[in-house]
């Protein structure tokens, strides 16, 4: 009978591969190709005035615990403040969401998706950096949003326009 067992995974803490992802430092722990698609885990550093745009998701959870510093998480069903020791929990189904560090600083989330597959999205539009870098934004031409949503739409995501909140507050 042969010893099949995984050897565990350990990654140090300059290890993973390191990404500028719309002006955050995302720094992938575990992939999905190392977890059998089970789940991956993304350690995120949000600059102040940063964080992903509206977006949503129908077959993934995405959690985030918040390390250090706070961020806005918003969402259909509302807005909440997330800081340090907080733990949110995007379920899968669709509901568009997004957050922002609000703060003079930056803000660090641990970021778990299951089933994996949302690091890979950051890897087709991330650049690879050094731990701690950051990139400015890509500039947001009417042809760089339609290669973010077409690229978006192929990892399971659909992006919203930036004001997608405002107007669901004018409704």
């Amino acid at each position: 009978m042969s010893d099949s067992k995984s050897a565990p995974i350990t990654i140090g803490p300059q290890g993973g591969e390191i990404l500028s992802v719309v002006g955050d430092n995302y720094r992938i722990l575990v992939s999905g190709k190392q977890t059998k698609g089970a789940f991956s885990t993304i350690d995120m550093l949000i600059p102040p005035g940063s964080g992903p745009g509206p977006h949503s998701h129908t077959s993934f959870y995405e959690s985030f615990y918040i390390i250090d510093g706070e961020v806005e998480v918003h969402s259909e069903a509302g807005s909440y403040v997330a800081n340090k020791g907080s733990f949110v929990v995007i379920p899968e189904g669709g509901v568009v969401h997004n957050f922002k560090n609000v703060t003079d600083r930056i803000a660090h989330l641990l970021c778990t998706v299951v089933p994996a597959g949302l690091e890979e999205f950051f890897e087709e539009i991330g650049e690879p950096v050094a731990a701690d870098s950051f990139l400015p934004p890509p500039a947001m031409t009417p042809e760089s949003v339609k290669k973010l949503q077409a690229t978006a739409k192929k990892h399971g995501q659909i992006v919203y326009p930036p004001n997608f909140f405002d107007k669901q507050l004018v409704k």
